[in-house]
C-alpha cells in the first residue's frame, strides 16, 4: 500500500485557520464599506437635491420667471442660471416647470417644452424619489414654487443620476480596497506569528498527537498529586506510629497502622474485583482517597465487579477521571457546607450496551444551567486564574471522550458528571 500522507501539524492548521479568518473578515469589511459608501452617497444625493430644489424654488428670479406668461423669455432668463447652479452643486439637472409639468429649463435643450417625467405632488410639498427620466434613473427632489402670497405657480426638480452615484462610488473603491488589503495583511502577519508561537510550543505535532501530549501531562499531573497526597498521609501515619512506639503505646500504634491498611484495602478490593481492571485508574483512585482525606472530604467509591475495561488508553483514562475528580474535590472543598457534609462520589458500572459508565458527583454548590455547556469550552473556567492556567481540564475531557465515541454530560442536585464510553474493541494493527 502507498504510504499515507504526513498529517498537517498543529502550527500549520493554526496558520491556515487564521489566514482564512483574515480573508473572510477582510471580505466582510470590504462588503460593509462598499454598502456603507453606497448608502452614504445616496443619502448625500438626497440631501443635496432637496436643499438645492428648495433654495432654487425660493429664488425671486425663478418666481418672477414663472409668473410671466412668456415661457420662452423665462427659459432665456432661467436656463443660464440653472446651468450655473448645476455646475456649482454637482448635480445632473435642474428642471423648472409650470403647474402642469411643462419644462421651462433642462440641461438638454431638446427637452425644454416637454412634460416632466416624475411624480408631481398633488399638494404644495417637497418630494424626493428615484425615477427614470430622460437622463436615466436618478435621485430627484421636486419642490413647489409659490408667490409671496402662498399661491402655487410651478415646480423645481433637482436630481443626480444613479450613474453619477456609481461613478462617485467607484472613486471611493481604492480606499476601500486599501483598507481591505491592510486588514488581510495584518491577519497574515498575525497568522505567521501564531504559527511560530504554536510551533515553539507544539513543534510539528499534528492536533491528535498534541492532544495526546496534553492528556499525558494532565495524567502525570493528577496522578502525581494523588500519589503525593498518599505518600504524605502514609508518612504522617508512620511518624505518628513510630512516636507512639517510642512512648511505649504499642496498641495505639498498631491501631493507626491497621486502620490505614483497612481503609486502603477496601478500595483495593473493589479495584481488583474487576476481571479486566485498569491498574493506572486503580492507582489514581487510591491516591485520590488520600488527597480527599487531606482536604477534609468524605471519599466514596463504588465499582461494580462486572464493569468492563475502558476503551481509553491508560493515559487518557487517568486524564479523564483525574480531571473530573479534581474538579469535584475543588467544588466540595469550596462549598459552604460543614466538613462532615463535604463529599465526592465516584461510581463505575457497566452500561446497557456493554460499555462503561463513569459518574463523579460532589456536594459543591453546583453549576448554573446557563454555564453547563460553556464549562466544556477551551479556556473557560468558573475558577480564578492561576499560574497553572484554567479552562483546559473539562475541554480535554470532552475531547478525549468524544474522540473515543462516548459522551459526557453534567446534571444538578447534586452536581454530577456522567461519562458514557463504548465497549472496548480490539485494535487492528495498522496496515
Amino acid at each position: 500500500m502507498a504510504p499515507t500522507s504526513r498529517a498537517r501539524s498543529t502550527a500549520s492548521r493554526v496558520f491556515v485557520v487564521l489566514l482564512v479568518a483574515a480573508v473572510v473578515i477582510g471580505a466582510l469589511v470590504a462588503v460593509f464599506l462598499v454598502a456603507e459608501a453606497q448608502r452614504s452617497i445616496r443619502a448625500e444625493a438626497e440631501r443635496v437635491t432637496a436643499a438645492t430644489a428648495v433654495a432654487f424654488a425660493s429664488s425671486p428670479l425663478v418666481v418672477d420667471g414663472l409668473r410671466s406668461s412668456e415661457h420662452a423669455a423665462a427659459t432665456r432668463e432661467l436656463e443660464p442660471y440653472s446651468l450655473e447652479v448645476i455646475a456649482g452643486a454637482g448635480l445632473d439637472f435642474i428642471t423648472v416647470m409650470t403647474l402642469d409639468g411643462t419644462r421651462i429649463t433642462h440641461p438638454d435643450d431638446d427637452q425644454i417644452g416637454g412634460i416632466y417625467l416624475g411624480t408631481i405632488p398633488s399638494t404644495s410639498r417637497t418630494l424626493t424619489e428615484e425615477f427614470t427620466g430622460t437622463l436615466g434613473p436618478s435621485i430627484r427632489t421636486i419642490a413647489p414654487v409659490t408667490t409671496p402670497d402662498g399661491d402655487l405657480i410651478g415646480w423645481v426638480a433637482a436630481g443626480v443620476t444613479t450613474e453619477s452615484i456609481t461613478d462617485t462610488l467607484i472613486r471611493r473603491l481604492p480606499l476601500t480596497l486599501g483598507i481591505t488589503i491592510g486588514l488581510i495583511a495584518l491577519g497574515v502577519g498575525l497568522a505567521v506569528i501564531a504559527r511560530r508561537v504554536t510551533r515553539r510550543i507544539a513543534g510539528d505535532l499534528p492536533p491528535g498527537q498534541l492532544r495526546d501530549a496534553v492528556s499525558s501531562y494532565e495524567s502525570i499531573r493528577t496522578l502525581g498529586e494523588a500519589l503525593r497526597a498518599q505518600t504524605h498521609e502514609h508518612g504522617n501515619r508512620m511518624h505518628a506510629a513510630v512516636a507512639l512506639l517510642e512512648l511505649g503505646r504499642r496498641d495505639e500504634a498498631i491501631e493507626i497502622l491497621t486502620e490505614t491498611s483497612r481503609q486502603s484495602q477496601s478500595l483495593v478490593d473493589q479495584v481488583t474485583a474487576r476481571g479486566h481492571g485498569d491498574p493506572a485508574v486503580g492507582a489514581l483512585l487510591l491516591g485520590k482517597a488520600s488527597q480527599a482525606k487531606e482536604r477534609g472530604i468524605d471519599w466514596r467509591v463504588h465499582i461494580e465487579p462486572d464493569t468492563p475495561r475502558t476503551p481509553l488508553s491508560p493515559v487518557d483514562a487517568v486524564s479523564v477521571l483525574g480531571n473530573l475528580v479534581d474538579n469535584a474535590m475543588d467544588a466540595a472543598a469550596d462549598s459552604d457546607s460543614d466538613s462532615e457534609d463535604r463529599w465526592v462520589r465516584v461510581s463505575l458500572h457497566p452500561s446497557d450496551d456493554g460499555g462503561i459508565v463513569l459518574e463523579v458527583s460532589d456536594s459543591g454548590p453546583g453549576i448554573p444551567p446557563l454555564l453547563q455547556e460553556r464549562i466544556f469550552d477551551q479556556g473557560y473556567s468558573t475558577k480564578p486564574a492561576d499560574g497553572n492556567g484554567r479552562g483546559i481540564g473539562l475541554a480535554l475531557v470532552r475531547s478525549v471522550v468524544t474522540s473515543a465515541g462516548g459522551s459526557v454530560t453534567v446534571s444538578d442536585d447534586p452536581t454530577m458528571f456522567r461519562v458514557v464510553l463504548l465497549r472496548a474493541q480490539s485494535r487492528r494493527p495498522p496496515t
